[in-house]
Order: C-alpha cells, then sequence, then structure tokens
C-alpha cells in the first residue's frame, strides 16, 4: 500500500504540474491574442480551457447503500479518521472532501441561509443520525436535512493536495431528493467508486440503481466488494483453506455475473481492472496504528494501482489533449489570418476600401449557411421534442396492459396487516414504496430511449454542422482570394465554430461528450441522463397512489383469513389498482407531456444559441479585421515593413507556445 500510495501520489504531483504548465502557456497565448483584431472568440474558448486546467481535479464519487462502508473506505483511503464511520447511515448528507491549508467543513444550504463553518467534531455531531431515525426516514422516502445543500470538509492531506476530490453520498434509498443530489454529481465525475457488501452479492436495490442510473451513461465505475475478509467469518470451517478458496471463487462469479456488463469499454472486458475485493476496516486499524502500514491482503494496493492508471494515464491523456486540440486549432486561425493581411499592406488604400465592398455579398452568404444550418436544427428539435414527450405519453398509457404482471410481485401482501389497524398504515407505506420503485423502473427503461435518440439527434447535427462547416470555407476562402489574389488554404480548414460543434459527439462512442471544448456550459446530459427529474416522480407517484390506494384498501377488508382469502385479495387488488390506474394515466401523461417537450427543446435550443453566436463572431471579427487595416491605413498609423515584421513575430509566438504546449503532454 505504501508503495501504490507514493506512486499513486507521485503521479498525480505529475499530473498537477502538467496542468499548470498547460494552464500557463494557453494564459500566454491568450494574452498574445490580445493585441490583434478578429480573434476574440479563440481568446475566449482559450481563456476558458486555461482556467478548466487551473482548477482541475480528479472527482471521485462514493456511492454505496447504507452499510456498505463508504466512510470507512475514505477514512482508510486517505489514513484519517475524518468521517463518521460507526453510525447507519453516517453522514446524513452529501459530503464533499477537499484539500485546505487547514482542516475545516463548510456546510452550505439550498436556501438563502448562509454557509456555516464549524470543525470536525461540532460537525460529526450534528449532521449524523441514529439508526432508527435513518430507518424512519427511508421508510417515509424523505432526507435528514432538507435545507442543507452540502458540506465540504476541508483538510491538509498530500493526496487532495495533488487534485483529488472525493463525493461521500448518502445511501441509495432512492428517494427523488437524495437522487437530484447524487445524479448532479454523477456526471460531473472522472470515477465512480460503488461498494458492495462482499457477503451479499447485489441486493434488488443496487441492481436497480445500477441499471436506472449507471447503465449506458459512460461513466467508469470502480466496484469495490467490502468486508471480503468476512467470506472466512461464515464458513462453517474458517481455517480451511481449500473451503474458503472454494467460497471465495463461487462468490467471485457471482459478481461477475452481475457486474461484467458494467465493465465493458468499447466491447472490451475490463473487469479486473475494475472490481476489487477489499476490507475496508482492516486496512483503516492498520493504518490509524501506522500510516505507512503494508496493507497486502486488503486489496488496496491493487485498487490504489487501477486507479492510478485509469485517472493519471487514461483520463488524464484524454484532459490534455484537449488543451492541445485547442491550441492547435488557434494557430491555424492565426495563421490564416495573418496570411490573409499582408497581401494586403501593399494595397492602394482606395483598391482595399472597393475589394472590402466588393465582397460584402460573400459575407452575405456567410449569414445564409448559418440560417439553413440552424433550421436543419429547429426542425430536427420540434420532431424530438414531440415525438419525445408524445412517446412518454403513449408509453404511460400502455403502462395498464402489462401493469399486474409487473407490479404483482413488488408488494408482500399480508392479510394481517389490512385486518390489523395498527399495521394498516405499514402495509399501505411499503405499498406506495413498491409502487413509486415501479414507476422509477419503468420510466427508468424509457429514459434510456430517450438518451439514445438524444445522441443520435447530436450525431446528425455533428455531420450537419460539418457538412455546412465545409461549405462555410468554401466561401471564407472565396473572400480570401478575392481580398489577397492568392489562393487560399482555408477551404481545407473548417472554422471554429464547426469544429465546436462537431466535436460536440465523440465519433468513437457516437455519444454527448463531455469535454473541455464541448462543454461551453451546455449541460445536455443534466437534462437527459434521467428524465425522472424531469418528470418529478414524488408527485407524480402521489398523484397515481393516491387514486389507487383507497379502492386497494377496500378490497381487503372484508376478507377472512387464510391462504385462499390471501390470493383472492392478491387478484383482486392488482384488477383494482389496474382498473383505477387506467383512469387516471391520462391525464398524468397529458400534464407531463409539456414538461417533456420543455425539457428536450431546451436542449437543442441551447445548442441553437451556442452555433449562432460562435458564427456571428467569426463573421464579425473577419469584418472588423478588414474595418482595422482600412481605418489604420486610412490614418497612417500602419507601416508595411514594420507591420510585416510584427505579424511574422506574432506568427512565431503563437506557434512556439503550441510547441511548448504539444511537448507539456
Amino acid at each position: 500500500m505504501k508503495i501504490a500510495t507514493e506512486t499513486f501520489i507521485a503521479d498525480l504531483e505529475q499530473v498537477a504540474k502538467t496542468r499548470s504548465q498547460l494552464a500557463h502557456y494557453l494564459t500566454q497565448m491568450a494574452a498574445t491574442l490580445v493585441q490583434e483584431v478578429g480573434l476574440e472568440r479563440e481568446r475566449e474558448d482559450i481563456l476558458k480551457v486555461s482556467e478548466n486546467f487551473r482548477k482541475g481535479v480528479f472527482r471521485l464519487l462514493v456511492l454505496g447503500d447504507m452499510k456498505r462502508g463508504k466512510s470507512t473506505l475514505l477514512n482508510a483511503l486517505i489514513g484519517e479518521n475524518l468521517l463518521p464511520s460507526a453510525v447507519n447511515p453516517c453522514t446524513a448528507l452529501l459530503t464533499i472532501l477537499r484539500y485546505g491549508e487547514t482542516q475545516k467543513v463548510t456546510v452550505y444550504f439550498n436556501d438563502n441561509t448562509p454557509s456555516e463553518s464549524m470543525d470536525l467534531p461540532t460537525f460529526k455531531s450534528r449532521y449524523t443520525i441514529d439508526p432508527t431515525e435513518a430507518k424512519r426516514l427511508e421508510l417515509e422516502q424523505n432526507i435528514a436535512f432538507p435545507n442543507v445543500k452540502y458540506a465540504a470538509v476541508e483538510y491538509p492531506l498530500p493526496l487532495l493536495k495533488q487534485g483529488v476530490e472525493i463525493v461521500d453520498s448518502p445511501g441509495l434509498n432512492d428517494t427523488e431528493a437524495r437522487n437530484k443530489l447524487s445524479l448532479g454529481y454523477i456526471q460531473n465525475c472522472h470515477a465512480i467508486l460503488f461498494l458492495l457488501r462482499a457477503t451479499q452479492p447485489c441486493t434488488l436495490g443496487e441492481r436497480r440503481y445500477l441499471e436506472n442510473y449507471i447503465k449506458d451513461k459512460g461513466l467508469t465505475v470502480f466496484f469495490l466488494l467490502n468486508g471480503w475478509d468476512r467470506v472466512q467469518d461464515s464458513l462453517l470451517a474458517p481455517d480451511d483453506p481449500e473451503e474458503l478458496a472454494a467460497a471465495e471463487e463461487k462468490l467471485g462469479r457471482v459478481f461477475q455475473a452481475n457486474l461484467a456488463e458494467y465493465c465493458q469499454v468499447d466491447g472490451v472486458d475490463i473487469y479486473e481492472k475494475r472490481v476489487f475485493a477489499i476490507s475496508a476496516l482492516q486496512a483503516l486499524r492498520l493504518r490509524k496504528k501506522d500510516k505507512n502500514a503494508d496493507l497486502t491482503g486488503t486489496g488496496f494496493p491493487e485498487f490504489i494501482a487501477a486507479l492510478d492508471e485509469f485517472l493519471t494515464q487514461e483520463r488524464a491523456i484524454a484532459e490534455f489533449r484537449q488543451g492541445i486540440t485547442i491550441a492547435r486549432q488557434t494557430e491555424t486561425r492565426v495563421q490564416e489570418a495573418i496570411h490573409r493581411r499582408i497581401p494586403l499592406l501593399d494595397r492602394d488604400i482606395e483598391a482595399l476600401k472597393e475589394q472590402v465592398i466588393a465582397v460584402e455579398p460573400e459575407f452575405a452568404k456567410l449569414g445564409e449557411i448559418c440560417h439553413r444550418f440552424i433550421e436543419e436544427i429547429r426542425t430536427l428539435k420540434n420532431e424530438q421534442a414531440q415525438g419525445i414527450a408524445d412517446s412518454f405519453r403513449d408509453y404511460l398509457l400502455n403502462l395498464e396492459h402489462s401493469f399486474e404482471a409487473d407490479f404483482g410481485e413488488r408488494v408482500n401482501l399480508e392479510i394481517f396487516a389490512l385486518v390489523d389497524k395498527n399495521k394498516r398504515k405499514a402495509f399501505e407505506g411499503q405499498m406506495k414504496e413498491a409502487f413509486e420503485q415501479y414507476l422509477k423502473d419503468k420510466i427508468a427503461v424509457w429514459s434510456h430511449g430517450v438518451e439514445e435518440e438524444m445522441n443520435g439527434s447530436f450525431a446528425i447535427l455533428s455531420a450537419k454542422a460539418a457538412y455546412y462547416g465545409r461549405e462555410y470555407a468554401q466561401v471564407t476562402a472565396k473572400i480570401t482570394q478575392q481580398l489577397t489574389g492568392e489562393e487560399s488554404s482555408e477551404e481545407n480548414n473548417p472554422p471554429g465554430w464547426a469544429n465546436w460543434a462537431t466535436e460536440l459527439v465523440s465519433t468513437k462512442t457516437g455519444k454527448i461528450t463531455d469535454g473541455i471544448l464541448t462543454a461551453s456550459g451546455l449541460d445536455f446530459q443534466d437534462i437527459v441522463v434521467n428524465m425522472m427529474l424531469v418528470i418529478g416522480i414524488s408527485a407524480f407517484t402521489t398523484a397515481l397512489f393516491g387514486a389507487i390506494a383507497g379502492p386497494v384498501t377496500l378490497v381487503f377488508l372484508g376478507l377472512g383469513v387464510g391462504s385462499w382469502q390471501m390470493e383472492k385479495g392478491r387478484q383482486d387488488m392488482l384488477k383494482t389498482a389496474k382498473k383505477e390506474l387506467a383512469k387516471h394515466l391520462p391525464k398524468v401523461a397529458q400534464e407531463q407531456w409539456q414538461p417533456i417537450y420543455d425539457a428536450i427543446a431546451t436542449c437543442f435550443d441551447t445548442y441553437e444559441g451556442e452555433v449562432t453566436q460562435r458564427v456571428k463572431d467569426d463573421i464579425q471579427g473577419r469584418k472588423e479585421e478588414l474595418k482595422n487595416l482600412v481605418q489604420l491605413r486610412e490614418k497612417k498609423q500602419i507601416h508595411r515593413d514594420t507591420e510585416l515584421t510584427r505579424l511574422q513575430q506574432f506568427e512565431t509566438n503563437i506557434s512556439q507556445l503550441c510547441r511548448n504546449i504539444e511537448r507539456c503532454v
């Protein structure tokens, strides 16, 4: 563990240095662009990327149900007993662990309440709850501190200092409030550490969570089978090595059968690099005695080595390539601008004015190209927004046909619970929870299809952007040729806006990407990652369950007690629930149509706005470049040889910075 940790921290330190170098050179490049008219958009994009590198962190999200040892894992990982780990469910709110020069906890609130700082002991005592309270909240589908957004724990630890940020989420009890917290981080983290109990392979709740929120999202998940040392304790002959080996092998096969589908990258099985049997409590005990203790046998050295390889090699290299890409694109834009400008230095001022006027129709063509692309975006938006909203309405209306089969197995029907008034409320609570989970599972299946639809739509727009980008480049090349009288290479270089629009979708996966260049404030995944958040599943469930609860309860009140009556009650309950569901589904389906339509339309509207602005910036930049040259010539503020030398030096400086950025990686 000592070797693995030291290597990990050293690798993280190197990544941090590279990020810093990239940020430095990109900032220099942006500063160099200040002197040039027409390159404002390039400068703005470079500054965004530079800032991302400067603030760069590797964000790890810890997920797992209650009593899986999340806080124990984190304490063992960082070598400090920072987070509460002896109370179920430990910290009752989302907690972010990040570097700070001094130990401090800051609690942030959802309302206008100012954030509150405190020490760790106060945080532990104030924001942990006992097992009884935790169970009550789980049954009621509530959270302990509804006005708290999250807590940030700052601590001066080497691992955190090198750019690692750890997010400890509450348990996977699948309430909407908690999901809004966790799902908001899922798409913005670099890796998920998903804890499972070694002696309880994949519960129904865990499988549902993986299926509904993790599967096919393009996320990197490390599965940690915690408490592997407990496998030996469960054996009849704990000291028999053969029995232990057989038990571990059998357990390993069960986990692999359940988790293999989540350990596929481009069709390649990487199960061995993503699933690790660990003993967090054993590791924590060893590290409390000695931070440099040998943790061989706890699974931590193997896990840390795999995490190191993923973060500091796979993920970091992909991140650094974004810096190289934007630097090279900027270098190309600068070269094009300079090569347009140099031939115009010798033009007579009147001839230059005439040439600028002569190319105005070509600038109008650039606007027309943008207009045609925007029309395609809007057409696809209308088709997809209406199609997806219609599909949800139809999907919801069809639920009644499979309701009896799908919902029938979810509720444990105990007639005694209905005969006994004291138990009836608990039974109805159980039934409501089962009904809510049934709807969540159904809507999750539908939402997977929505994500595929959206990925497909933006893949189409990516191809359209490439097409219109080529047409646009042909016109800009013609403008340059008319102005300079020379052939231009611009026709072979897509404009910046087209590069941005085509890079929005990965050519490798065909899915919307989350790269630095393509983010630009667009949160597509947050909108389509789970349509349950758009739909508002709690209110949705309450409306439907409220309609069926009364009639269903009445079904049982006249029944006696016995197995025959129980089965009859079960059948009558399902038929009654189906009948009541069919009455109310049309109204609810129609009410949800508009929110879904609006959510999908927002994706396209945001994309359209960004494309439009980038094209306008490009056209305006080219016009300003010519206007500035004419003004300087008119005022005789430009000397041909001096300007030529300046432009050549400018090009050299940008190229040198680009080479420096390439050498960083």
